[in-house]
């Protein structure tokens, strides 16, 4: 297999499926393209951001960690704030299980981001990492 060839087989399941494989054809437009659509609109105009992929991915890293947090914060206080705010108990439990899934998928998000952020420093023209800190 060529270096540039596409390595489906050796993908995570985390990698995400809008990513086209590392080294394929346009992987890192779609790389850049789901980063982008992961951080609020604004973001799209700022030129660093736009023009580092790995400072995108690195946002989009920290992005997807706050989110995180504030899933957490609701999470952690929905049965003592939200009956205080007039919330039914029944509507109570389904956002805590909305809230539970919300983690879930933010945890892959966070998975996806990590893993497509180590592929294109590896594919970066500054690409000097070792084996060993990409652990």
């Amino acid at each position: 297999m060529s270096p540039t060839a596409p390595t489906t087989t050796s993908l995570s399941p985390d990698w995400p499926c809008q990513v086209k494989s590392p080294g394929s054809r346009d992987w890192e437009r779609t790389a850049t393209r789901w980063l982008r659509d992961l951080l609020p609109a604004r973001y799209a105009g700022y030129s660093p951001l736009v023009r580092h992929h790995v400072l995108l991915a690195r946002h989009a890293q920290i992005q997807v960690q706050h989110e995180i947090r504030a899933v957490r914060v609701a999470l952690q206080t929905s049965r003592a704030e939200l009956p205080t705010l007039g919330v039914a108990p029944a509507v109570i439990e389904n956002t805590i299980r909305m809230y539970a899934m919300e983690l879930e998928q933010l945890g892959r998000l966070a998975r996806g981001v990590r893993l497509v952020m180590e592929a294109l420093m590896d594919d970066g023209p500054t690409s000097r990492r070792t084996a060993a800190q990409r652990r």
